[in-house]
């Protein structure tokens, strides 16, 4: 069964860090480790995330919401498509949708109304039904270009990088748009256009820890090492709890002969790996 790391929930989710570290510690969700120790997410623990942060910003007490999500966790299979389900928060109580049910998450009770959707992978909180309805009719074309580019990824690279481009000209604020279409032109080996387009995106997007970590990435396969140490740098300004980032510079520092900075990176690296960084 496949598993997902930090980078993929912040990325698949659009959580940030800390966002993401914070869901963990409040015990929302107990990722497995992997072989360096790092946390690895199934996908029933993308469900249950993209939950919590919903019903915490509903105001839900937290309490309440680790009752919700242990009911939830055991009511989902392995996989499941994330448009299938719906969760919303009625009154101080959680409610899901499976199909055309609707049941109460922590009493398993049939209920009417659903306050909360999950569309394209994207969960969506809203208090009515008529505000749910507005919310749809709200949907952009960036928004579908972008979930359509993220399905496509797998199956489909070619029509997932067109997506992208269409979600950028769509919508060019949006810095995951960016950060996704680089990597996987990065990936296909397409090392200039993934160039271009990471510098576009900082242009139009701006400053992001994560676009400008992808761009330290490439500029590394493009053997510009001190334009991938001036991105990496940068990304820490951003994020100084970007783990992969001081494991990187860590590496490189060594290759350059200059260990003070190498042990103080890979020493940042190990920490936020013990914690869950």
């Amino acid at each position: 069964m496949r598993s997902y790391s930090v980078r993929d929930v912040e990325r698949l989710l659009q959580l940030s860090p800390a966002t993401t570290r914070g869901l963990i510690r409040a015990g929302f969700v107990k990722p497995a480790r992997g072989e360096r120790r790092e946390y690895r997410f199934s996908f029933q623990d993308l469900i249950v995330l993209r939950t919590a942060r919903a019903l915490s910003e509903a105001k839900i007490p937290a309490k309440r919401i680790r009752r919700a999500l242990a009911s939830l966790r055991r009511a989902l299979p392995e996989s499941v498509p994330l448009s299938g389900l719906a969760i919303s928060a009625l009154g101080d109580h959680v409610v899901v949708r499976d199909g055309e049910a609707r049941w109460q998450a922590e009493s398993g009770q049939y209920v009417l109304g659903l306050d909360v959707t999950v569309e394209d992978g994207v969960l969506r909180v809203v208090e009515h039904r008529a505000a749910a309805v507005a919310a749809a009719a709200a949907v952009t074309a960036e928004r579908d270009w972008f979930a359509q580019a993220l399905s496509l990824e797998d199956s489909d690279p070619r029509g997932a990088l067109e997506a992208y481009r269409q979600a950028a000209e769509a919508e060019p604020a949006n810095v995951a748009t960016w950060t996704n279409w680089g990597r996987l032109l990065h990936e296909q080996g397409k090392a200039q256009e993934a160039s271009d387009v990471y510098q576009r995106g900082l242009t139009h997007a701006g400053r992001d820890s994560l676009l400008l970590f992808n761009q330290g990435v490439l500029l590394e396969d493009l053997g510009d090492i001190g334009a991938a140490l001036n991105a990496y740098q940068t990304a820490l300004e951003e994020d100084p709890d970007l783990a992969d980032c001081h494991y990187n510079l860590a590496r490189l520092y060594e290759s350059l002969g200059k260990p003070q900075h190498a042990i103080r990176h890979l020493g940042q690296y190990r920490r936020l790996m013990t914690s869950g960084g």
